[in-house]
């Protein structure tokens, strides 16, 4: 039975009682030994002599693979598989790449590193542990604290280490010993049978439950992205008589965000009640100018003589420095520019009101130029 001891344990009622136990085994000189509490016990490790954990290698390594690898998958994905710009944003921007790298990097951390050590100290796919189902581990999970001296320790004497845990106050000393079956039980994770097991069970999981969910329920594959109910533009429809998806919007609505224009088809209403609301300024003047030569030039020239630049492509349109023009008052230069006059169309949708607005200013001060009083040359 020696040969099958593993180890001899020890009990202690109080924390500073296991404290000082774990310190003078430590000092006595075992090595292989272990403490088992119910809950954290502050200052063990100092009292154990205990190294730093190699398990911290393995963290390290499997962190860094998880944050290459999102790295380099999303840099293919984003520069190669599926480039997209999105927002703006350049294909390979990184700051959107934190969020999935840090992920995949505590993924990869946490589960390979509880694996290693379920493979290295359990000898997976051995679960078994000497102490698993004895009083003294029931014990120590609930309420009271124990020493565990192993037997292949160097220092290890059967006798003496009874005495030893004895002389530091420990009680209901108890003997640990190897299960037959597990004694030798080596690292079998490569072993056929056991891969035989696994590939066994995945199959089976597999196929019961493609059957179960495409079979036994009858349950669709997830497509309700793929395929929703609704209408695209000029699609048809049979729910309508004409046969036409799209409908004429309800009279009197307007889209949201735009204010229609309330004096449509009466210019003199317009010019009567419309005043420019831009003051007179010298941004006004510069901002009504480049608007002025980019939308007007064309047709009205860059002084507004009626001198267009297309060449008889389209009708030259009367200059606008003629009396009856630089009498109208601006809402109805305002009008014009919004609603269009004979063959002029509108440019509502092209020029904004404010910028409107700046093309009167900039107006005003080419017919004033163009008739300049004695006032003005002094």
């Amino acid at each position: 039975m020696q040969k099958a001891l593993y180890s001899t344990t020890a009990l202690f009622d109080e924390p500073d009682a296991i404290i000082r136990a774990a310190e003078e085994t430590s000092r006595t000189g075992y090595t292989k030994f272990d403490v088992h509490t119910p809950y954290p016990v502050h200052g063990m490790d100092r009292a154990m002599r205990l190294k730093s954990s190699k398990i911290g290698y393995f963290a390290f390594l499997f962190g860094l693979l998880g944050a290459v690898s999102a790295v380099l998958f999303i840099t293919w994905v984003t520069l190669s598989d599926y480039p997209i710009v999105i927002g703006g944003k350049p294909f390979w921007s990184w700051p959107a790449f934190v969020p999935v790298s840090f992920e995949l990097t505590v993924l990869l951390a946490s589960v390979l590193s509880t694996a290693t050590m379920i493979v290295l100290y359990f000898k997976f796919p051995n679960t078994a542990h000497p102490l698993h189902d004895t009083v003294y581990m029931k014990k120590v999970s609930s309420y009271a604290f124990g020493i565990s001296i192993q037997a292949n320790d160097p220092n290890f004497n059967h006798e003496h280490v009874k005495q030893f845990l004895a002389s530091i106050g420990g009680k209901d000393i108890t003997q640990i010993y190897f299960v037959p079956d597990e004694l030798d039980h080596g690292q079998k994770l490569f072993d056929v049978k056991f891969l035989a097991v696994l590939a066994v069970v995945a199959l089976t999981v597999s196929a019961t439950t493609y059957f179960t969910l495409n079979r036994l329920l009858y349950l669709q594959p997830f497509n309700w992205m793929m395929d929703q109910t609704k209408l695209k533009a000029q699609q048809s429809s049979s729910s309508f008589q004409n046969g036409i998806g799209m409908r004429t919007p309800v009279e009197g609505t307007i889209p949201r965000g735009y204010i229609p224009y309330p004096w449509k088809g009466k210019p003199e209403e317009a010019g009567r009640i419309l005043i420019n609301p831009l003051l007179p300024s010298q941004d006004a003047f510069e901002r009504g100018k480049s608007r002025f030569l980019t939308f007007c030039s064309p047709c009205h020239g860059n002084f507004g003589r009626g001198d267009s630049r297309l060449r008889g492509q389209f009708p030259n349109p009367p200059t606008l420095h003629t009396d009856k023009v630089r009498s109208w008052p601006d809402g109805v230069l305002y009008h014009i520019i919004s609603e269009g006059q004979n063959a002029m169309p509108g440019y509502a949708s092209q020029i904004s009101p404010e910028d409107r607005w700046a093309i009167i200013h900039y107006i005003r001060v080419l017919q004033r130029a163009q008739h300049a009083s004695e006032a003005d040359l002094k």
